[in-house]
């Protein structure tokens, strides 16, 4: 019973430490757990736990370098708005906030131009803080006044 309750304890301490560091001795305990259902004596189960811990460690090694190693990717959570394009919804004036359309979801955003930007009209996100989005016109150039492009 003891390697079962080990390997209960150390799987679900995985969660908690990264890395796969705590997950081969877990699996090794559970390993020694069967071993001591089949019979085998205390000491063969020590020896067992110690061995196919040290097993699963060298097997789950590289995969936890490789995961370990890998750079955040780009566009992960709000950060994948990042350079996208959307309608504005309600007016935004220069410093205040309004609320625009990205794909089908709706953002609170903050303008970043100068001039203000009026419903209809095409943005890009330039900026991610917190929930809301910094955006500008999605065309620099001047539009017509109550005129906006549709993405």
């Amino acid at each position: 019973m003891f390697f079962v309750i080990l390997a209960v304890v150390l799987s679900a301490l995985e969660v908690a430490v990264t890395g796969f560091f705590v997950l081969p001795f877990g699996l090794g305990a559970g390993v020694a757990a069967v071993a001591g259902f089949l019979g085998a004596p205390p000491l063969v189960q020590a020896i067992i736990f110690l061995g196919s811990s040290a097993g699963f460690y060298l097997a789950l090694r590289p995969l936890s370098k490789r995961l370990n190693s890998e750079e955040p990717t780009e566009g992960i959570g709000a950060q994948r708005l990042l350079g996208a394009v959307g309608t504005v919804l309600e007016r935004i004036e220069h410093g205040d906030s309004g609320t625009v359309r990205i794909d089908r979801e709706e953002w609170p955003a903050e303008c970043s131009s100068p001039q203000a930007l009026i419903e209809g009209q095409s943005i890009r996100v330039i900026e991610v803080r917190g929930t809301r989005v910094v955006v500008e016109p999605e065309h620099t150039e001047s539009l017509g006044r109550g005129e906006g492009t549709h993405p």
